[in-house]
């Protein structure tokens, strides 16, 4: 019987990996046999999941500690998870982060730093994972999270520079997979909606936007823990060896209507 969805043997980082919704998607690749590079800004914490990882599922981990809007970071995180592995198989652009505020209100820092790290950061590790890795493999899988508010506007909590970012990772994947199909790159997007993490559980369970989910959400309610692995975990795969430059929606219909 063939496992459409086995990644044993194959080399995965994962930016944003401390805490959520990477350390899911680590996780689940983990649970396919992926060895996993952990990569986030504390050291602390990507060394506890990376030897979660380890413990739970067995396969090799290397906890990198990067700040994806520095160059030479990037770059020696790169070089570390190719001294160590030999390879670099998938990337999940992952990290992010997320100012809220009227844009009126917005300041020249906090919309610079939006785009610093969930854009910017996003096509500096590609560059840095293709020329290295993928490039003179002749593959590679790179999926960039970006978001359904990379897709569409929205009035229940003001996030301009957000929006600005994700729209613009969006399109950065479109242009990846034009340029890089053909060096057996394939590069596209999830744009999850609404998930549970530590950071967003007291508001998602709140009053309000139960009320708001049952309007604006086609099946609603926000999504589960897991409910974006599958999708991280095909776009992995050599099952989806022939999809390139799309952007998935993970968002329970909320970008449908």
């Amino acid at each position: 019987m063939k496992n459409y969805f086995d990644l044993t043997g194959m080399t995965a980082i994962v930016t944003g990996c401390s805490t959520g919704l990477g350390v899911q998607m680590a996780k689940a690749l983990a649970n396919q046999g992926a060895n996993i590079a952990v990569l986030a800004r504390r050291q602390n914490l990507i060394e506890q999941v990376a030897k979660e990882i380890s413990e739970e599922y067995g396969v090799q981990t290397l906890p990198v500690p990067c700040d994806i809007t520095n160059t030479e970071m990037v770059e020696s995180a790169v070089k570390a998870v190719m001294d160590k592995f030999g390879r670099i198989d998938i990337l999940i652009n992952n990290a992010g982060t997320g100012a809220v505020a009227p844009a009126e209100q917005i300041t020249d820092e906090q919309f610079e730093n939006e785009l610093n790290i969930d854009l910017t950061g996003t096509f500096k590790m590609s560059r840095a994972v293709a020329n290295a890795a993928m490039i003179p493999a002749k593959s590679g899988r790179i999926i960039n999270i970006a978001s359904m508010y990379g897709l569409v506007g929205n009035k229940i909590a003001p996030a301009a520079p957000y929006h600005a970012a994700k729209g613009g990772a969006v399109n950065l994947t479109r242009a990846l997979a034009a340029e890089w199909g053909d060096k057996g790159i394939t590069v596209n997007a999830i744009c999850p909606g609404y998930f549970e993490t530590p950071l967003t559980k007291d508001t998602l369970d709140s009053e309000f936007f139960q009320n708001y989910a049952k309007t604006m959400i086609p099946m609603a309610r926000y999504g589960k823990e897991g409910e974006l692995d599958t999708a991280a975990i095909f776009l992995s795969s050599p099952a989806s060896s022939y999809v390139n430059g799309c952007i998935i929606p993970v968002d329970g219909g909320y970008t449908c209507m």
